[in-house]
């Protein structure tokens, strides 16, 4: 039977004789059209109640997956530089420890003072005055400025800081001001500044 012919029989159908209980007896493009319904139902409530659960568990796998490979990635690129972490981790507390013996305690302050007045003597600079500043501090350390007022020329005042800079403390300089005096060729007044390790109580 073709397909025009089984559309022409569907319409020849009185559907109000049917028997649902003599279902066998019922024409064959009818019972054709009925199982071809019975199977795009089950297809769509298949899809639906279970399918639809299965492809959006694959999905989720998937970029779970993807988020494990990366982490392996990242772990395994860790791993392989286990050693050479280990190394500069060393490397880096052996610095940190150089720079903290750097670093000049309360009870050494009056010495660095001692020492930046004979760079300024042994410079050729006159010390007109070197003071202590209020101390600030910040997360891990705190700095110690040192008001230097010194006179001399140009060539002095280079050696002076070449001087400040060779001291096996650290000490930096800031905000200078240069101006001719009476009494001498040039007057600077400079800011250095020390730090210490702050301690945990501060």
């Amino acid at each position: 039977m073709g397909f025009l012919d089984s559309i022409r029989e569907l319409k020849d159908i009185d559907f109000a004789e049917l028997d649902i209980q003599q279902l066998g007896a019922w024409p064959s493009a009818l019972k054709t059209l009925l199982i071809a319904l019975i199977l795009v139902t089950i297809l769509v409530l298949g899809y639906f109640l279970k399918v639809q659960d299965i492809l959006q568990q694959a999905q989720h796998a998937i970029r779970q997956e993807t988020q494990l490979l990366h982490q392996y990635q990242n772990k395994a690129f860790l791993a392989a530089n286990l050693d050479a972490y280990r190394q500069q981790m060393i490397e880096l507390d052996e610095t940190f420890g150089a720079l903290l013996k750097q670093l000049p305690k309360d009870t050494e302050v009056p010495g660095l003072l001692e020492d930046i007045t004979e760079v300024a003597y042994g410079s050729g600079l006159s010390m007109k005055s070197i003071s202590l500043e209020p101390e600030k501090v910040s997360e891990f350390y705190v700095e110690l400025p040192i008001r230097i007022d010194i006179a001399g020329d140009y060539h002095d005042f280079g050696s002076f800081v070449s001087g400040v800079a060779s001291l096996p403390r650290i000490v930096t300089l800031h905000d200078y001001s240069i101006q001719k005096s009476d009494a001498a060729p040039l007057n600077m007044v400079i800011e250095a500044k020390t730090y210490r390790y702050k301690a945990e109580a501060e």
